[in-house]
């Protein structure tokens, strides 16, 4: 395209995004000294390229996804945000617990956009501090993992016999001796030349605990979702039932905002997915800008925000940006 092409695309796709109407050629001629028959003919190539088109009840015309992945591309001017701490809440993104730092970054991402804010959870360590065995009734044992960073995870073990307390003491001390801050996975490896020394039925103990302690370290990939109600406000969605049964069935299964999300933590800073350009979402109708947020220079999660596609990218961006530098700030801290 040249540069008449770009800025004419440019102007109709800011003031679809701003007014959400069908933009026709009069429209544009206030903008350039161009005649509208000569906006007509651009407009034309532009259709014709799969950036534009007409909807049927309009002369006017709308931007395709293609189009608006052309214009967060190349023709978006991304504003400087005006960062105020109290309006981003850094006292919830720097509370103690991660947990509440996730909600309230979810939350606040919802607050800032009126759209949907999701955040992928830190995967749980698999490296442990230490563990305990506590004697429940009949042949069952309550396995405490206490990770690193003082998460606390609780694991009932369905066992062969039933143990005493001092067998359970035995296990845990020569668990938190031999393998304190290793992963499971390593102490899985090493397990078999270890539990030589052991009595065969406290080695079984030890490998069911090891197990379920792996999976525990796998429980943790999910997310927190917050403000999907605030989609039935966006006219874009909420006027087709069938996009609506669409958009809270991509938030009730989760497994493709799961996956658009971990590819996401695998990437440089901000990502865009534009709905109907990106095989990772099932509507057109939607965009989803996430970046990836760490701890100490590690990526640990990502957190992003769920609107239209004619959302004010310029202003979701920054807002997407800030929130993860300030959630990686609070979890730095609290390592």
């Amino acid at each position: 395209m040249d540069d008449r092409a770009r800025a004419l695309l440019k102007a109709l796709i800011e003031r679809h995004i701003a007014d959400g109407q069908p933009v026709g050629s009069r429209t544009l001629s206030k903008v350039f000294d161009l005649s509208p028959a000569t906006i007509r003919n651009v407009m034309a190539d532009l259709e014709d390229l799969g950036l534009i088109h007409s909807p049927h009840t309009s002369a006017g015309r709308v931007p395709t996804p293609r189009g608006y992945r052309m214009f967060v591309d190349s023709l978006l001017a991304v504003q400087p945000f005006e960062f105020q701490p109290q309006q981003f809440g850094e006292a919830a993104l720097t509370a103690t617990e991660p947990s509440r730092a996730v909600s309230a970054a979810a939350a606040l991402l919802s607050n800032l956009t009126q759209f949907a804010g999701v955040v992928l959870t830190p995967k749980r360590a698999q490296v442990f501090r230490q563990i305990e065995f506590i004697r429940l009734s009949g042949k069952r044992v309550l396995l405490i993992i206490v990770t690193p960073d003082g998460d606390v995870q609780n694991r009932i073990l369905s066992v062969q016999r039933d143990y005493s307390e001092a067998e359970l003491i035995e296990a845990g001390n020569f668990f938190n001796v031999h393998f304190a801050g290793k992963s499971f996975d390593a102490v899985r490896r090493t397990l078999t030349t270890e539990l030589a020394q052991l009595r065969e039925d406290i080695s079984r103990l030890m490998q069911a605990a090891v197990e379920a302690g792996a999976e525990a370290a796998e429980d943790g990939d999910d997310m927190i979702i917050s403000g999907e109600r605030k989609l039935l406000d966006v006219t874009d969605i909420a006027s087709d039932m069938d996009r609506l049964r669409k958009m809270f069935s991509l938030f009730e299964q989760k497994t493709d905002l799961l996956q658009l999300l971990d590819i996401s933590s695998r990437a440089q800073g901000v990502q865009i997915y534009i709905g109907g350009d990106s095989q990772l979402l099932p509507m057109e109708e939607v965009s989803v800008i996430t970046a990836p947020y760490g701890a100490d220079g590690r990526v640990i999660g990502t957190l992003g925000v769920i609107g239209p596609t004619r959302m004010a990218y310029e202003r979701v961006i920054p807002i997407v940006d800030i929130t993860a530098r300030l959630l990686s700030n609070a979890f730095s801290h609290n390592q």
